[in-house]
């Protein structure tokens, strides 16, 4: 394990994890408020019958990203959403508030692009997978995660 030598595996993890911590907190929040958050998406003319889809991507994506398990597709589906809430939601830059939500919004869309990208790291449970999928097959042991080509 390369990585472990260098020592990067455990920041890919800490980085894994502090990105995607606002999603789980985020949809704990929405579930504390349902009733607030469900009247604010429909005053921004959304129907109030997504906001459960909303909690389950916010909430699985979070842990799947956390956990390093189906990464590459968890933070494709967090970007994407987070797109989505950027333009509905927080595109006023009338405030200096307003400015930094939009703009927080857009770096963690920016990091989950990267993480799609890149992939988990060792640290994960895609790595881990894969790795017990290699070695059932008797082929060599790869460090790679899941969806990442082997060199």
């Amino acid at each position: 394990m390369e990585y472990n030598k260098k020592g990067l595996a455990v920041f890919e993890l800490i980085g894994r994890v502090l990105l995607a911590l606002i999603f789980v907190f985020a949809a704990l929040g929405k579930i504390e408020d349902y009733e607030g958050t469900r009247l604010y998406m429909v005053s921004h003319g959304l129907p109030g019958g997504l906001l459960p889809f909303v909690i389950a991507l916010e909430l699985a994506g979070g842990l799947a990203v956390i956990a390093g398990l189906w990464t590459r597709i968890a933070a494709s589906l967090l970007a994407l959403f987070s797109i989505t809430a950027i333009a509905i939601f927080h595109h006023s830059l009338a405030t200096i508030n307003d400015q930094v939500v939009m703009l927080a919004e857009t770096s963690f869309t920016g990091g989950l692009i990267v993480l799609a990208v890149h992939g988990p790291g060792c640290l994960s449970l895609d790595a881990f997978l894969r790795r017990a999928r290699t070695r059932s097959s008797g082929g060599p042991v790869s460090t790679q995660p899941l969806g990442t080509p082997d060199p």
